[in-house]
C-alpha cells in the first residue's frame, strides 16, 4: 500500500501548486492571456522535453519489448475508454465524451508516474500520451465536430508531443550520447510539468464561481465514468499483461485514470461548443481525482497480488 499513500500525498502537492493558480488568478496575478501562454510553454516546449529526457537512454532488447508491451497496453486502454464514452455520452454530450475519452495523460498523469514511480517509468507511457494526442485529433475532433473535412492531417503530424516522440525514438535507436549538460537541461524543464500544468488548471478552476462546479448531474455522470468506470475496466484489461511488468500495469493504470484531459476546452473553444461545460468537466474532475486516483491504484494492488 506504499504507492497507494504516496500518490495520495503526491496529489496533495498538486492540489497545492492548482490552489496557488488559483489564487494567482483571482488576485490578478495570472491572466486569462498568461493561463494561455503558460499552456503553450507546456505544450510545445515542456511535454515534448518530457518525452525527449524519458528515451535519452541505452538502447537494450528488453527495453524494446517494454516498449512494445506499453504500446499494446496504452492503445487497448484508449479503445477502451473510447467505447465506454461513446456508449454513455453518443446521445447526450459531445463534450462529455471526448472529455471521458481522453484523460489528462501529460499534464497530470505524467507528474504523478515521475514521483509516485519514478522519472524511469515515464519511459512506459511516452506512448499513451503521443496516442491519446492522436485520437484527439481524430477521434475526439470527428466527435465533437461531426465533420470529416476537420480533421487535418497536418495538426497531427506538426503535434508537438508526435514530433517529441519521434525525437525520442531516434534518441533511443540510434547511439549518439546526450551530452550530460543538456540532460542536466531536459531533466529541469520535464521537472517543471507537474507545477506548470497545475497552475493553468487553478486559472481554469478561477474563472467560474466554486458552487457552479456541482450543478450539472451531466458533469457528475462525466467524473464517474472518467474516474471510476473506465479505471476500474481498465484494471481488468492489465491484467491481460504478464505480472514481472508491473511497473507498466502501474503506470499506464496511472494515465489511464487521471481526470479530463484539459484540451477539451482548448477543442471547445476552437469549434464553438460548450466551453464552460468543458471547464466545468475539467476542474471537478481533477478535484474529485485527488481522492479516486489512490482508490483505484490500490484496488489495482489488490486485484494483481
Amino acid at each position: 500500500m506504499d504507492i497507494v499513500i504516496l500518490l495520495f500525498r503526491q496529489n496533495l502537492v498538486m492540489l497545492i501548486y492548482m490552489m496557488i493558480g488559483y489564487l494567482m488568478f483571482r488576485n490578478r496575478l495570472l491572466t486569462m492571456q498568461g493561463s494561455g501562454e503558460l499552456g503553450k510553454l507546456l505544450l510545445y516546449v515542456i511535454t515534448p522535453v518530457v518525452i525527449l529526457n524519458s528515451y535519452a537512454r541505452d538502447f537494450t532488447p528488453q527495453m524494446l519489448t517494454e516498449i512494445g508491451l506499453s504500446f499494446a497496453a496504452a492503445a487497448g486502454s484508449l479503445l477502451l475508454s473510447m467505447a465506454v464514452s461513446t456508449l454513455v455520452f453518443r446521445k447526450r454530450s459531445a463534450i462529455c465524451m471526448f472529455g471521458a475519452s481522453f484523460s489528462n495523460a501529460g499534464f497530470i498523469g505524467i507528474p504523478l508516474v515521475q514521483m509516485t514511480l519514478g522519472e524511469g517509468a515515464v519511459f512506459y507511457v511516452v506512448s499513451y500520451v503521443a496516442l491519446l494526442n492522436f485520437l484527439q485529433w481524430t477521434f475526439g475532433v470527428y466527435s465533437i465536430t461531426k465533420d470529416p473535412a476537420a480533421v487535418r492531417l497536418k495538426k497531427i503530424v506538426t503535434n508537438p508531443v508526435v514530433l517529441g516522440l519521434a525525437g525520442g525514438l531516434l534518441l533511443f535507436f540510434l547511439p549518439v550520447p546526450v551530452p550530460q549538460t543538456l540532460r542536466g537541461v531536459m531533466s529541469t524543464l520535464a521537472s517543471m510539468n507537474g507545477p506548470v500544468a497545475m497552475l493553468v488548471i487553478g486559472s481554469y478552476l478561477a474563472q467560474k464561481p466554486f458552487g457552479e462546479l456541482f450543478t450539472s448531474g451531466l458533469t457528475y455522470l462525466c467524473c464517474f465514468v472518467r474516474l471510476l468506470v473506465i479505471p476500474v475496466l481498465t484494471i481488468a484489461l492489465l491484467t491481460l499483461i504478464p505480472a514481472q511488468y508491473m511497473m507498466i500495469r502501474l503506470a499506464v493504470l496511472i494515465v489511464a485514470s487521471a481526470p479530463v484531459g484539459a484540451n477539451v476546452a482548448i477543442f471547445a473553444q476552437l469549434y464553438d461548443k460548450d466551453y464552460t461545460g468543458a471547464v466545468r468537466d475539467i476542474c471537478l474532475s481533477t478535484v474529485l481525482s485527488i481522492v479516486t486516483l489512490p482508490v483505484i491504484v490500490g484496488l489495482a494492488n489488490l486485484v494483481w497480488k
